[in-house]
């Protein structure tokens, strides 16, 4: 039984820092109502804490290939255990986003040395089973956190749902500190300075300004002076990267067309399946009525789905079929999207989303473990903090680009219709309805007009939501077109591109 505490360890860390991407989901209504939040406050608080992840992931990685593993995912839990404590008191928006922001940075600390202490503590076949147990706990995560935080949100506050992380944080340190052992000796080198500042800069400049874009149009000057900043910062990044010694990146690695698409898989799972899930909570709770126990229920079968798929095929995890699988997986994702997309609409309740979250459940299941398999059998033990980062990272920065997004989707969706009822400053009013706000707009108007503008706001958010299904789906399914072209059998590996690239520089 010992032997799975190392398992254990590891599992808390991901339960903790994947399910802090949705758990607030169901949340925002509650904390909109507390913290009187604007609807792009509301956006930040998710995307504060993935972008940070994303933003860090790479630099984090390099960190860990350099400190050591263990070492760094136990400074990880502290940061994110001390983060979760300052959410949990947050007086205001900007404070709770700061918080979630130190959330973030602590997630990727942790986060970009799982899969090497999981190669360190285990081999053969029992590695195989504790990457299925991973996969489980990680398909499952992300999926329960509506559940989660809707129970804790309606029987205690939503600051519970930031508390909840210290007793698990606790044990988690505890169990590092006694079972994880350190492995081969971290080697040395230095830091990418140089790409981890241009790296951030880019990832946040371009989050902020689909964000901005959604509060403001696509008309503010400020929007595109920011998306020039991202790509000139994105083209700094790879410029560094090409003539640093130790690149927290190793660009040959790009060169191998599956390394690529497990990059495209990671992000196009985080896109397809969660980013429309804090928009249907917003729907559900604030157009629907249902409360936070009962908006997380409806997550319920994604989420068991998930669990279930990905620990049954734990044992295919080193097969030859790994393409197929994440592709399938990817393709029932989208399925499910639209399958969603379909079946929202204006009259539709709650019900009409379980058919897809089914679907999108099945396909997160086969992808999630796999597609980390896929991206460890990709390189050296030595490049396993920088594969990790950058899997990790593409599905972060996917997921906080994916709420902004879909953000302006939703927005641009639920605007033309409201304005087709005639309800006057209809982006405002969209925007209002997408923060959660649709109760408080029937108010504003004298009672003869309120049933028309309930109804009218009714099937704007209903349509906001269909607009967010069809756009994730759409992802899901481009996203396996492209990895099945991808994630076939190499006929050269990533370690031989890199011991090339590596001889050319010497």
């Amino acid at each position: 039984m010992r032997k799975w505490l190392p398992l254990l360890t590891v599992c808390l860390g991901t339960f903790m820092l994947l399910i802090d991407v949705t758990i607030v989901n169901v949340a925002l209504p509650d904390m909109r109502n507390d913290l009187d939040a604007s609807f792009s406050s509301l956006q930040w608080v998710v995307d504060g804490y993935a972008l940070a992840m994303a933003a860090l992931m790479l630099g984090a990685g390099s960190i860990a290939d350099l400190a050591g593993h263990r070492r760094t995912y136990l400074a990880g839990l502290v940061l994110f255990a001390i983060s979760s404590l300052a959410c949990g008191f947050a007086p205001n928006p900007a404070v709770l986003i700061i918080a979630r922001v130190a959330q973030g940075v602590g997630a990727a600390t942790m986060s970009c040395t799982t899969f090497a202490l999981l190669n360190n503590s285990y081999d053969g076949r029992d590695r195989g089973a504790a990457y299925g147990v991973w996969g489980a706990v990680a398909g499952a995560s992300s999926a329960v956190g509506p559940i989660i935080g809707g129970v804790l949100t309606d029987l205690a506050s939503w600051r519970w749902i930031f508390f909840v992380n210290l007793p698990i944080g606790a044990v988690g340190i505890a169990l590092c500190l006694a079972v994880l052992a350190e492995g081969e000796r971290p080697h040395r080198g230095r830091i990418d300075l140089g790409g981890m500042a241009t790296f951030a800069v880019a990832a946040a400049a371009v989050t902020y300004a689909l964000i901005r874009a959604n509060e403001h149009g696509w008309s503010n000057q400020v929007t595109w002076w920011l998306l020039l900043v991202a790509a000139i910062a994105f083209v700094a990044f790879f410029l560094v990267e090409r003539i640093s010694e130790q690149p927290m990146l190793d660009l040959a690695l790009l060169r191998d067309r599956s390394f690529v698409g497990v990059l495209i898989a990671a992000a196009a799972l985080f896109f397809a399946a969660f980013c429309a899930l804090m928009y249907s909570q917003i729907w559900m709770q604030s157009v629907l009525g249902l409360s936070a126990i009962q908006a997380g229920a409806v997550g319920l079968p994604l989420s068991v789905m998930a669990f279930l798929v990905s620990g049954a095929i734990g044992r295919y995890l080193h097969g030859e079929h790994r393409g197929r699988i994440i592709g399938g997986g990817l393709f029932a994702v989208g399925v499910g999207g639209i399958l969603g997309a379909v079946l929202v609409h204006g009259e539709a309740g709650w019900l009409a989303l379980v058919p897809g979250f089914l679907v999108i459940g099945l396909g997160v299941g086969l992808a999630t473990a796999t597609l980390s398999s896929a991206a460890m059998a990709a390189v050296p033990w030595q490049r396993a903090g920088m594969a990790t980062g950058a899997v990790n990272t593409a599905q972060q920065l996917s997921f906080a680009l994916g709420i902004a997004t879909l953000g302006s989707v939703f927005t641009v969706r639920a605007r033309d219709v409201l304005a087709a009822h005639a309800v006057p400053d209809a982006a405002v009013t969209a925007r209002a309805v997408g923060g959660g706000q649709a109760a408080a707009i029937a108010q504003q108007v004298p009672a003869e007009a309120r049933a028309a503008l309930e109804a009218a706001v009714r099937t704007a958010a209903a349509a906001g939501v269909q607009a967010t299904l069809a756009v994730s789906g759409v992802v899901g399914l481009l996203g396996s077109a492209l990895v099945l072209a991808l994630l076939r059998r190499r006929d050269k590996p990533v370690v031989q591109i890199v011991e090339e690239a590596q001889e050319v520089r010497a």
